[in-house]
């Protein structure tokens, strides 16, 4: 009866790991066929970038893309095309797009980013200027110079081979393409020229500049408050927390594809609890990814309808960020940049640990027990020894305790401790700096 027994168990054993090895055979088949599909198209487009080269570059001309096309005028190239345009009107600014509805200043020509337009316009462009990645089979030419000023620098998740498991063969091989052209990449800290080298696998010049895009957040933001306040025809005094999660993507077989939100936060007791706390009356700007305004707007509650102001199909998140009085997010980088302007600044995160193995590695350890006192990820090649300058909430209870408590001596003192220990370079000239080395050197 036992001998029977170890027979059966001993042969379930076995058919259930041929089985595995089956799965996991095929998924391994799958990859390898996608990888020699995407190398393959990428062969054929770089014969595009080729063809192209038969028209000679514009010394004069810059190329710019945000978020692959999906993006318009606005991070960290927005400020930095300004500067340009400030300093030299002369030079003609190209800026790639997919939805050719959106809009731009006049001086700037906007085209379609489809391939034969995306080859003819970086080929015979001096400068190219990108927050994101060039797609996978894009060349470029002796003597051009590509600028990429990123749309992040502190984070809380990992990115690039900092992700572990969770960055893929592809995902290394789009972006070591890119990061090959690179000449020049912005950065804002000592952390950063510690952490890019693998979170961008990328080794070559940094720019220690600071980013353009906070610029607009340094000293006075009386303009802009008022600004957004006349905008949305609220009172003067009027206090606004901007709400902005995380932007999630992830992929199926090659297709990309935006995650949905659960809206969990409790916005009516959130603007209680800000009005007993800081006084005055509230306001809460949503700001989500243009993908999710729609399941946003579906979001009812009658008792604060009209303190809900939805910003989440506006280009610039930082004109938006300098108008406000406080800042929720759960994973967004921008969170830092609100600490440089010493925004009182909270993390509500009620999916620390799906998010964390669904992503991969992060910067923090978020799910620490002692959510008031986290640090960074020691397993991580960062040498340094940081507190996590923000409380962590992961519930509504947490973020009423948080924002009942919050005491502002307290918070600029850890913020000015963490910013001096990250040496940070933040002093509103980021993008004067790279537009006087950019033009002395390349135009």
């Amino acid at each position: 009866m036992r001998q029977g027994y170890f027979g059966i168990a001993t042969l379930h054993f076995l058919v259930r790991s041929f089985f595995v090895f089956c799965f996991h055979t095929e998924e391994m088949d799958r990859e390898k066929r996608y990888i020699r599909k995407r190398k393959l198209i990428a062969f054929g487009n770089s014969l595009c970038f080729y063809v192209c080269r038969v028209f000679p570059v514009r010394r004069n001309r810059v190329a710019v893309c945000t978020f692959e096309g999906k993006g318009g005028f606005g991070c960290n190239p927005k400020y930095v095309v300004l500067e340009l345009h400030r300093q030299r009107p002369d030079i003609e600014i190209i800026w790639l797009v997919n939805d050719m509805t959106k809009e731009f200043p006049e001086y700037i020509k906007k085209v379609p980013n489809t391939l034969w337009s995306r080859a003819y316009w970086l080929s015979t462009s001096k400068i190219w200027i990108d927050n994101y990645r060039k797609p996978y089979g894009t060349k470029k030419r002796k003597k051009q110079y590509y600028l990429n000023v990123n749309h992040y620098t502190l984070g809380i998740k990992c990115t690039g081979l900092l992700r572990g498991e969770g960055f893929s063969e592809m995902a290394y091989l789009v972006s070591k393409n890119d990061s090959d052209m690179i000449d020049g990449l912005v950065i804002d800290s000592d952390w950063c020229e510690q952490v890019f080298p693998k979170a961008f696998i990328y080794n070559g010049a940094m720019l220690k500049t600071g980013a353009p895009r906070c610029d607009v957040l340094y000293g006075d933001r009386s303009d802009k408050k008022k600004e957004f306040r006349n905008k949305h025809n609220l009172p003067d005094d009027a206090k606004v927390l901007m709400f902005a999660p995380t932007f999630r993507e992830g992929s199926n077989d090659g297709k990309r594809f935006v995650f949905s939100e659960t809206w969990s936060i409790d916005f009516a007791r959130l603007i209680r609890n800000l009005e007993k706390k800081f006084g005055g009356v509230w306001y809460i700007c949503v700001r989500v990814h243009p993908q999710l305004a729609p399941s946003f707007r579906e979001y009812h509650n009658p008792e604060i309808e009209d303190r809900l102001i939805d910003e989440s199909q506006n280009e610039d998140l930082y004109e938006i960020l300098a108008a406000m009085d406080a800042y929720i997010t759960d994973y967004s980088s921008a969170v830092f940049e609100a600490g440089y302007a010493h925004i009182p600044a909270f993390i509500f995160a009620d999916d620390i640990a799906s998010y964390s193995a669904s992503r991969g590695n992060l910067y923090w350890n978020l799910d620490s027990k002692d959510r008031l006192n986290i640090y960074n990820n020691k397993e991580l090649p960062l040498d340094m020894d940081l507190r996590f300058p923000f409380t962590v909430a992961r519930d509504n209870d947490e973020l009423e305790e948080d924002i009942l408590n919050y005491d502002e001596k307290k918070y600029n003192r850890i913020l000015n401790v963490f910013h001096e220990k990250i040496g940070l370079v933040f002093n509103g000239q980021a993008g004067y700096s790279i537009v006087r080395s950019m033009i002395d050197s390349y135009l």
